[in-house]
């Protein structure tokens, strides 16, 4: 079973630019700068944007969560080597 969230980039054709894969449905994947991901964001439907405005609220927003949990973790891990 696949994780609820996923990380992705494409660093040699969109260095800029960080995904957050939804993997349940609705499915969707959000593109955004890795700088500035909350400000800066495209939503790519994979099954059909739902037509509730709440739920895709919800969504993005625990998609934020998640990746905001991510680099948390990172800058951690990072720390730990030191």
């Amino acid at each position: 079973m696949l994780p609820r969230f996923l990380l992705a980039d494409n660093s040699l054709e969109t260095p800029d630019t960080i995904f957050v894969v939804h993997t349940e449905s609705p499915r969707f994947i959000i593109e955004a700068d890795i700088d500035d991901f909350w400000s800066n964001q495209v939503i790519h439907w994979i099954d059909g944007e739902p037509g509730d405005e709440d739920t895709v609220g919800q969504l993005i927003e625990e998609a934020e969560e998640f990746l905001e949990k991510e680099f948390e973790n990172e800058e951690f891990l990072d720390e730990e080597e030191d």
